[in-house]
């Protein structure tokens, strides 16, 4: 099949600090690109941790290398107190309010409930980006649009927030819609408040949370926008085999169960969209192309790059947990969060240096020993040499627009 180059998008998945993966990857692409002030991607798309990345790149699309430079130079430095209150005082706080919301939660009304307060977060955010450059970069041809996955918790919808060019407009599907914003810090905030942990922001008519709750189809909103070409980053392996069943006697800590949880609203969603994916272009491609013609489909195929660690983050975590605050230590030892099966749980609050900088070295490694595959597939579009660690996916959407694509 020849290249067929069309629009890119990059889609960044969730995962807390398991994002400092992605940047790892941006540096790396970053150093493949013959201009790096050139952005390889006019469509963004971003859920949870993986929407503050993007609201990073869309803010500075008009130079890639300096929005990866500010990426690296936030990632590096991170520490938990940047992201949420880590001294005793402000979590002895946020306990409190936490254990008085579900002593005297029946008699008290619309009060702010989480088991951590990430109000350095949105301080953080306010301080390094300039949203109003979005608009900016839009109009100077930089970038086409960047969306916001956000969930909404009295819909129940997936809802997108997308800044894009005017011609691009709306779309609604089955528990799933996009509808055009101006994206600020508030959409950032809403879409990373992972459920207990972080407070929901009210958005328009409703509260949101965590935009990869109820995600099944983490693609989506960059086809809704055009893309023809999409580079997806996850926060974790798929893996192609069955996990090896393993004996376990002892009952799970609180911490496991969240971590389980955690793993299926972060991770499940992207592997399964994926497997969808790849299915539906094995039963299409069967099809003859007069046949999808005379049904009135007119398909084209759409390259999907998939960037995956090469290492469970869970266990990198074990490594770095200790290095947690004394505070959150005690906080998260209660629930099972330091012993070694708890880690899968902390893996996704550690904003620790020694381990976003690990993710990030991991992320950098993993996209240049696939260095060929990646610079083809941003150029042409084509990914000819299959991998352990990207894997690519063909399947269809029909090309009458961007607003009708055919996604499952």
């Amino acid at each position: 099949m020849e290249a067929t180059p069309g629009k890119a998008a990059l889609v960044l998945a969730g995962g807390g600090a398991r994002a400092a993966y992605q940047v790892g990857v941006l540096q790396a692409i970053k150093e493949m690109l013959p201009d790096p002030a050139v952005n390889p991607f006019p469509i963004i798309a971003g859920t949870s941790a993986g929407a503050v990345n993007a609201g990073a790149l869309a803010c500075h699309a008009d130079d890639f290398g300096r929005a990866v430079e500010n990426l690296l130079e936030v990632w590096r430095q991170f520490e938990p107190r940047h992201v949420y209150r880590s001294d005793f005082a402000g979590v002895a706080a946020n306990s409190a309010r936490w254990l008085a919301g579900f002593v005297f939660g029946a008699f008290v009304r619309d009060r702010r409930m989480s088991l951590l307060d990430n109000r350095p977060l949105a301080a953080l955010l306010a301080r390094k980006l300039e949203f109003a450059r979005i608009e900016q970069n839009i109009a100077k041809g930089a970038l086409d649009a960047v969306a916001i996955t956000c969930s909404g918790y009295t819909s129940g919808q997936s809802v997108s927030f997308f800044e894009g060019a005017p011609h691009l407009g709306g779309w609604k599907r089955s528990q799933r819609v996009g509808i055009r914003a101006k994206i600020q810090v508030e959409h950032l905030m809403a879409s990373s408040a992972i459920p207990f942990l972080f407070p929901a922001h009210h958005l328009n008519r409703e509260y949101f949370g965590d935009g990869s709750m109820r995600q099944i189809a983490p693609v989506s909103p960059a086809l809704h926008l055009g893309a023809e070409r999409v580079v997806v980053v996850g926060t974790a392996r798929i893996r192609n085999d069955d996990p090896e069943r393993t004996r376990g006697d002892s009952h799970p800590t609180l911490a496991q169960v969240a971590g389980h949880v955690m793993n299926s609203i972060f991770l499940d969603s992207l592997a399964v969209d994926i497997e969808r994916l790849e299915r539906i272009n094995r039963t299409i491609s069967a099809v003859p192309r007069d046949r999808l013609r005379q049904m009135g489909l007119t398909l084209h195929h759409v390259d999907v790059l998939v960037m995956t660690p090469s290492e469970p983050l869970d266990v990198i975590a074990v490594r770095h947990v200790r290095s947690l605050p004394a505070p959150i230590r005690f906080l998260l030892r209660n629930v099972g969060t330091m012993r070694r099966g708890g880690a899968n749980f902390a893996s996704y609050l550690l904003f620790e240096q020694g381990y976003c900088r690990e993710l990030i070295g991991l992320g950098y490694q993993d996209t240049m020993k696939r260095r060929e595959e990646v610079e083809a597939f941003l150029v042409g579009g084509m990914c000819p040499v299959p991998g352990a660690y990207a894997r690519t996916v063909k399947f269809f959407a029909p090309s009458s627009g961007a607003h009708s694509h055919g996604e499952a």
